[in-house]
Order: C-alpha cells, then sequence, then structure tokens
C-alpha cells in the first residue's frame, strides 16, 4: 500500500473528524478506495470505533435512477442508520465521471428531493468529503494518473495549522462586515449582506482538502448579475458559462452555454434551490489548477465560488433565516484579473491578492 494512502487515512481520523472509541462510523468509498478503506478500518479499530462500509458505485446509482425515473421515496432505512451514526466519511473516485450523463435532470430533481432528510442528518454529524485519486478524474483533469495522484495527496496532507491561521486573517475581515460586493471584468457585479452570520475557516476538516473561507448570504439581500466563467461538472455532463441575475436574493434569470438543461434540473428542484445558500472564498495556494473538481476547484486561490441552493446551518446568525433545499450547487468566478472583493466598501482583494497579503496594490 502506498504509504500516503495511510497518511490519507489518519488526516481524515484524526483532524478531519476526531473519530474517538466508541464512534458509530460510516464509510462510503467507491470499489478502486479499497486500500484507503483498509486503512481507515485499521486505524478506527485501533480507535475503538466501529465501522460499517458502504461502496459507493456511479454505474449502481445510474441503473437505479433510470429504472425508477420519478416516483421516489425517503429511504427510510438509511435515514435510521445515519440516525445511530456519530462519523460520516465519503470519498469521490469513480472510474466514469460521465456514468450519469444519461440520466434526466428532473430524475436528479426528484430523487435529491426524496433524499433530502437523509442529506440532513449526514450533515448533522461529524463529516469529511474527501477524493481518492483514480484514472477516470485523472483523465478529467488531463493529467496522468500517476501526476494526479500527487496532485491529491499534496492537497490533502498539507500543513492545515498553518492554513487556517492564514484564513483567519479573512475570517476577522468579514465577521464583523455587513456588506460584500464582488466586481470581475464587465459581467460580474453582485453585492449581498451577510450581516448576522458567520464566517467558517475551513481547513481540511468537513471538506478534505480544505482551504476557504465561506459563510452564507442574509437570504433575500442578493442583487445584482455573475458570470460564472469557470465551468462545472454536474451530473456527469459539463456546464459552461453560466450567468445569473438575482434579485431580491432569488434568481430571476439565468443562461448557460452548455447543457443549460441541467440548470433547469436544478432550480426546478425547489424554491430554495433560487437563492444562494454560499457564499466562499478560495485561499489555497497549493491547489494551482482547474481539475473540474469542484471539492478542489473551490479552494484555489484568486478564486469565489456561491452555491445555490441549501446553507450551512452553523453559518447562519439566530435572526436570519436559512436557507433550505434539496439541492447545493458550486460555481466559480475567476478572480484573478480585473476582480475586487470589496467589504463594507473597502477593497479586501485584488485580482485575486489579498489585502493582507505580499502584492496587494
Amino acid at each position: 500500500m502506498d504509504p500516503r494512502i495511510r497518511e490519507h487515512a489518519e488526516t481524515i481520523v484524526d483532524h478531519s473528524t476526531g473519530i474517538e472509541s466508541g464512534d458509530n462510523v460510516v464509510i462510503a468509498l467507491p470499489s478502486a478506495a479499497e486500500d484507503l478503506a483498509v486503512a481507515l478500518h485499521e486505524i478506527i479499530g485501533d480507535r475503538g470505533a466501529n465501522p460499517v462500509y458502504l461502496t459507493n458505485s456511479e454505474r449502481a446509482s445510474r441503473a437505479f435512477l433510470r429504472a425508477r425515473e420519478d416516483d421516489f421515496e425517503t429511504p427510510d432505512h438509511q435515514l435510521a442508520m445515519y440516525e445511530e451514526t456519530d462519523v460520516f466519511v465519503l470519498a469521490r473516485g469513480g472510474a466514469n465521471v460521465s456514468e450519469q450523463a444519461d440520466v434526466e435532470p428532473e430524475t436528479n430533481a426528484a430523487y435529491r428531493r426524496a433524499f433530502k432528510p437523509v442529506q440532513q442528518e449526514r450533515l448533522s454529524k461529524r463529516w469529511c468529503l474527501t477524493q481518492y485519486p483514480t484514472s477516470g478524474h485523472a483523465q478529467l483533469a488531463g493529467m496522468s494518473t500517476e501526476a494526479y495522484e500527487n496532485f491529491v495527496w499534496d492537497a490533502v496532507t498539507l500543513d492545515w495549522e498553518a492554513q487556517h491561521e492564514h484564513q483567519q486573517q479573512l475570517v476577522d475581515i468579514l465577521d464583523p462586515a455587513d456588506e460584500v460586493r464582488i466586481r470581475s471584468g464587465e459581467d460580474t457585479d453582485v453585492t449581498m449582506s451577510i450581516a448576522g452570520n458567520v464566517s467558517l475557516n475551513d481547513h481540511g476538516e468537513k471538506n478534505l482538502p480544505g482551504g476557504e473561507v465561506f459563510t452564507a448570504p442574509v437570504r433575500d439581500s442578493v442583487e445584482g448579475e455573475v458570470h460564472f466563467d469557470k465551468p462545472l461538472y454536474r451530473q456527469g455532463r459539463e456546464i459552461e458559462g453560466v450567468r445569473v441575475r438575482f434579485e431580491d436574493g432569488r434568481v430571476e434569470s439565468y443562461s448557460a452555454e452548455r447543457n443549460e438543461d441541467v440548470l433547469d434540473g436544478v432550480f426546478e428542484t425547489d424554491e430554495g434551490a433560487r437563492y444562494l445558500g454560499e457564499l466562499g472564498i478560495g485561499m489555497n495556494r497549493n491547489i494551482d489548477r482547474f481539475t473540474y473538481n469542484m471539492l478542489f476547484d473551490e479552494k484555489m486561490g484568486d478564486t469565489v465560488h456561491m452555491a445555490v441552493g441549501s446553507a450551512y446551518p452553523e453559518t447562519v446568525g439566530e435572526d436570519n433565516e436559512i436557507n433550505e433545499s434539496a439541492e447545493h450547487v458550486d460555481m466559480i468566478v475567476d478572480m484573478s484579473e480585473d476582480s475586487v472583493i470589496e467589504v463594507d466598501g473597502e477593497v479586501v482583494q485584488r485580482n485575486g491578492t489579498f489585502v493582507f497579503e505580499d502584492g496587494f496594490e
């Protein structure tokens, strides 16, 4: 076994989730990640915790979704399992990233609505979403398998305490703030209130790798237009050139240059899918290339991402409304050129460089 797999597992157990004796742990990994499953089970056994191992299969999920089409029910047996769970570990790493490309967007939306109670229960636990390097994701990233393995394991085994310290400088700016404005090029100019909400420092806990500061906009406060100029992979298809216009917080119009029908399915899932649930600012300088994998791409320095759909409850203040949805879809704006982030009228990032970094002008 590659020793980096053991280090990956140790980071998940010790840093990301803090697994302890007596914890009930659900581990859901693709079949290609069996070595990671073995390492996790060995460490969890040493800790005195109790694992349940599930295998993720995009092929199996596709078969189910296409056969069922739209008549979905909440899987109460899964819900019961997660109600008894303390820690949930999920890894991506399928052989074919386009496996579900021929599942209708309406089918995915119907399934997500039925699955929402399970998803909410999982998110209420200690959890970690990570990546296992496979040839399918390497191909999507335009990298050799070996180069992609190096990329992934270098990213997940970062000095997370140093990363936390770096990111805390932005948390200290955002936490007492009222308004954020994001401008990029001629097509993105959006403002939102974050008053009363909480900014979180993601340093490799729930997401591994980490490397962002994120919060929730006040639900009805988002105004303006955004051109999400980085593509995203969703339901096995690449969505490009997304443009969204917000009024009173709600998505009032949108378009995409490619696979707009996938966006149709997202926004038609429920009313909450038409509101922003997250504003995230990428700060991980070690993720220095775009790989069509949101787990990494949203953490890149020089980027901002916004997620339509559900907000993380821990980012929403007591006096503010939590946006709820069965969806949570991140989309990215490149902030490396002709771009600024303003907080309460003061520029805190220009062309990707923060006010507390060398080179800020």
